[in-house]
């Protein structure tokens, strides 16, 4: 995760604001640093010296240092209302919109016009611009992921929007950056940026109905409809829960938990036995299964890609 290795035009419009304010501040301290270089040199103390003529008020030098900071303020207040006016902008017609939920502790996507939902990993195609419309059901959350762009506040009850262009296929990582609550460090999301013929191939995954399980996956199909499972999940033709993660393609899905724990059946296990014992604060309570109970719903759940 880093700001200085842009991957959108959003990230490379920042990149060059904070380049142009680490120069100002390095041509700053070159000036202030030569000048007291100079002072220190030429009125140092010597022995025998005289005392130099004391200068009370000087007013070119005073208007010279009020006027210096205020040329300073412009040359970076310019590109800097530029670029917010930039990607405030709204998007183009061709753009993908993308619905962004902050929930303690974890991501939700919805593309309304895809009729696709997952959680904690958002998909971008490469080349196309993105606009992604912010808002938050619990508390104020903040989406950032660096390589991408800046951060943008997720405030319940206000719509705020991030628009940008990925330019590099890949997998950026990004985390919530306004602190809400016991897990907010554990609150973090993938970015994973496709190739467009790649993006449609998801796309068409993710629309695909789930198959019929069996073997230990159908016993663990059958243990997840008669708990409480269903009350807070959806799985497309089984559940339709609102509470928590969307789980119709969990198994393709490379991380647990907002990114904590990697998706494997030993970890979905562990999770299901206790979420909180994993993640501090977990909304999903303990819910009471067996080794053998969580170990078949774990083979469910993995196998819905």
């Amino acid at each position: 995760m880093t700001t200085v290795v842009p991957r959108s035009d959003f990230a490379r419009d920042i990149l060059h604001v904070y380049a142009i304010i680490t120069w100002a501040t390095v041509g700053i301290a070159l000036v202030v640093g030569i000048t007291l270089a100079w002072v220190l040199i030429r009125f140092r103390d010597r022995p025998g010296a005289q005392l130099p003529v004391q200068t009370r008020g000087h007013t070119a030098l005073e208007i010279a240092w009020t006027i210096a900071p205020a040329l300073v303020l412009l040359v970076i207040a310019v590109p800097t209302i530029q670029v917010i006016f930039r990607t405030q902008a709204a998007p183009g017609p061709g753009a993908l919109e993308i619905t962004v939920l902050g929930r303690q502790w974890w991501w939700e996507f919805r593309y309304p016009t895809l009729d696709v939902v997952t959680a904690n990993e958002l998909h971008v195609p490469a080349g196309r611009p993105v606009a992604l419309r912010l808002d938050g059901p619990d508390v104020i959350h903040s989406f950032w992921v660096p390589q991408l762009g800046g951060k943008r506040d997720v405030v319940p009850g206000r719509l705020n929007r991030l628009a940008f262009t990925a330019e590099t296929p890949g997998e950026y990582r990004g985390q919530c950056a306004e602190f809400c609550g016991t897990s907010h460090a554990n609150m973090g999301m993938r970015v994973i940026v496709d190739a467009p013929d790649a993006f449609e191939r998801w796309v068409a995954a993710q629309r695909a109905a789930p198959g019929e399980p069996s073997g230990l996956a159908a016993e663990g199909k059958a243990i997840f409809t008669r708990s409480a499972c269903v009350g807070c999940h959806t799985v497309r033709g089984v559940s339709t829960g609102a509470l928590g993660p969307d789980l119709t393609t969990f198994g393709s899905r490379r991380t647990l938990a907002a990114g904590m724990l990697p998706n494997t059946v030993e970890a979905v296990t562990a999770w299901l036995k206790n979420p909180p014992a994993l993640k501090p604060g977990a909304k999903m309570p303990p819910l009471g299964l067996t080794e053998a109970q969580a170990r078949a719903v774990a083979a469910y759940l993995m196998s819905l890609k």
